[in-house]
């Protein structure tokens, strides 16, 4: 080893100007992410303590501290939308799960057509937002709405989905439902594709059945892909603003207001920045617990294996 630093005494001051030179490529990258992510975040912070609306520049901000961190957690309005949404992503989650993992056995399988198709199920994750929820706001108009259209022979009458709030929120489940469950198929069909074939084989030597295949060999290696698509999908679902907007506008009354809707309607309808920056946080507070509680997971399994 002496010898070789001798050889090579300037060997770690290369190292050094190799480092060096990177982070000067990187810093640019840094500094974009820190304009658009970290200052704003910290902007809102600031902003969170303080009694401030955006439409009246002139008048000065007044500090509450935590106020309006208080009057959130007191206001029982805040609470349903929070029940709201955890409603909604329990039930579009659980389906884009169910109809995803469906789509990734089938197209697992090499068929005629398997690309044809797969682009055809794809399409509904490469659309806007905007313009999925405006299609779907079309779909279940009750005048001429394909839904009404279907029901009105048989009861004689106009159907509106999103009369009810229990009908308005599984419409908004459908829709969303609709849009993602490829995403997650394709996060499978990745999490399939790498399972040990020799595993298989060796589960098909030992005759065990299609059920016990799948807990034994594919589920575990399939494990750690199921909880990044729980992952990504609950916090796009947390963060479901344009669908509401567009189908329901948080209709009927407030049963299908969001935390993404309210934190519009506070900041941008009622300008009370300062209590739409601290609703904001609370949002972000609780990606970061869901991020922690994936991690966790991740350890555990880990440390496991």
């Amino acid at each position: 080893m002496a010898a070789v630093s001798a050889a090579n005494p300037s060997g770690h001051g290369r190292a050094t100007a190799i480092g060096a030179g990177a982070g000067g490529f990187v810093a640019p990258a840094l500094a974009v992410l820190c304009l658009i992510n970290v200052l704003p975040l910290l902007w809102s912070i600031g902003v969170s303590f303080f009694r401030f609306r955006a439409d009246r520049l002139n008048t000065p901000p007044h500090l509450l501290w935590f106020g309006n961190y208080a009057d959130l957690m007191s206001d029982p309005d805040i609470w349903e939308h929070f029940t709201n949404t955890g409603v909604m992503i329990a039930a579009s989650v659980s389906i884009q799960f169910v109809i995803g993992a469906l789509l990734a056995f089938l197209f697992h399988r090499r068929f005629r057509g398997r690309r044809l198709v797969m682009m055809l199920v794809l399409t509904p994750m490469l659309l806007s937002t905007v313009a999925v929820g405006t299609f779907f706001s079309l779909f279940y108009d009750p005048t001429f709405g394909i839904i009404s259209a279907f029901v009105r022979p048989f009861t004689g009458a106009a159907f509106a989905p999103l009369g009810t709030p229990f009908s308005a929120t599984a419409s908004l489940v459908a829709a969303d439902a609709w849009m993602w469950s490829p995403f997650v198929m394709l996060l499978l069909l990745a999490g399939l594709d790498g399972v040990p074939p020799s595993l298989l084989e060796a589960s098909e030597i030992d005759r065990a059945s299609q059920w016990r295949r799948f807990w034994t060999v594919i589920f575990p290696a399939i494990r750690s892909v199921l909880l990044l698509a729980l992952l990504f999908r609950t916090i796009e679902s947390f963060n479901m603003f344009d669908l509401i907007y567009t189908i329901t506008n948080g209709g009927p009354g407030t049963s299908t207001e969001s935390v993404s809707t309210e934190i519009y309607d506070t900041a941008f309808v009622l300008f009370e920045t300062g209590r739409a920056s601290a609703l904001g946080n609370l949002s972000v507070f609780v990606v970061i617990v869901l991020t922690r509680i994936y991690f966790r997971a991740i350890q555990r399994r880990r440390e496991a294996a």
